[in-house]
């Protein structure tokens, strides 16, 4: 019997309409263009404006778009699991929102946080149900509104990061096509130096909080760099060596867009060309957890079957990951 593979059948992604350019960012801190493009790649970013608005709504845009490119009716749908760092409430989690929105009822549904890598792990966890044979349509949603713990003051965190939504259907292939292999990691003492530090239990909301600026997201960032350069480099390496890939076996490299000498980094270390390297933090900024498949749902087009596709993050925890796909159409 052929082996069961958790095939990635279709990829849609949503961005809300208002951009924060790096221009409009220079007259509410002290940077410039040149400064945060030289650095990281940036010249705008996607921002979700609205009351009441939450990560939901985009992400519940993403698999319309996704549903209805796919031919697929809501109920045909057997699992839906969000990949986000900003959920819209502690309680319920995105995932059962997202499902509400769509039409989508009576399924399994939940959240999986794992900041930037955040996708990489859903889709790790949501290929094991296609693999068993247990479900045949799983839906991986990765969706982020960071504009809701940055601070807008602090110039050193407010010009990485913008908002968006991508989703990916998995589905059963036994010719060989689908998620190959996976390797996703984790370690907790990297918390000092990448986190959200009040909103939870620890640190429940108080106005001491609030004045303390507790409730944005805080980065010690040549600390994270240094972490993200060595370790999304090496998972990639690693499952390319374990799989007998070099670089000229790879089509793409689909990495988290964090920051564009993270990635040349992860790419030298793979022996990949610039020139197979998915990149749209350009015009995107860093969306968390939305990152690839927004590059996936970007390069939708030049992507062959058969194609290898090798996926790297890093996020806060730390955690990070990779996956090896053959491109399944």
């Amino acid at each position: 019997m052929s082996q069961i593979r958790a095939a990635i059948t279709g990829i849609q992604g949503y961005v809300p309409d208002y951009i924060l350019t790096n221009a409009e960012l220079e007259k509410m801190v002290d940077t410039n263009d040149e400064w945060i493009t030289a650095r990281t790649g940036i010249k705008e970013r996607h921002i979700l404006k609205g009351e009441g608005l939450g990560t939901s709504h985009m992400a519940a845009e993403a698999v319309k778009g996704l549903l209805a490119k796919t031919h697929t009716a809501p109920e045909e749908v057997d699992l839906l699991i969000c990949a986000t760092t900003t959920p819209d409430f502690i309680f319920p989690s995105t995932a059962n929102l997202i499902c509400d929105m769509v039409g989508i009822k009576s399924i399994g549904s939940f959240d999986i946080q794992a900041a930037c890598s955040g996708f990489v792990y859903a889709l790790t966890v949501g290929s094991q149900f296609i693999e068993t044979g247990k479900y045949k349509k799983v839906i991986i949603v990765g969706a982020d509104k960071m504009s809701a713990i940055v601070d807008y003051t602090d110039r050193t965190t407010c010009v990485l990061f913008g908002d968006g939504a991508g989703a990916v259907m998995l589905e059963p292939n036994i010719e060989g096509f689908g998620i190959i292999d996976s390797i996703i990691r984790s370690d907790g003492a990297g918390q000092p130096f990448l986190n959200q530090k009040a909103g939870g239990s620890r640190y429940p909301p108080t106005h001491e909080t609030i004045d303390k600026r507790w409730h944005y997201a805080y980065q010690d960032g040549p600390s994270v760099f240094k972490f993200a350069v060595t370790n999304m480099a090496d998972v990639a390496a690693e499952i390319m060596e374990r799989n007998h890939l070099t670089g000229d076996d790879v089509a793409w490299l689909v990495p988290h867009q964090a920051n564009k000498r993270i990635i040349s980094a992860t790419a030298n270390r793979m022996k990949v060309g610039m020139d197979k390297v998915m990149l749209n933090i350009q015009k995107y900024g860093n969306t968390t957890a939305a990152t690839i498949p927004l590059c996936l749902w970007d390069y939708e087009s030049q992507l062959n079957k058969g194609d290898n596709l090798i996926l790297a993050a890093f996020g806060g925890g730390f955690t990070w990951g990779s996956v090896y796909v053959k491109w399944g159409y």
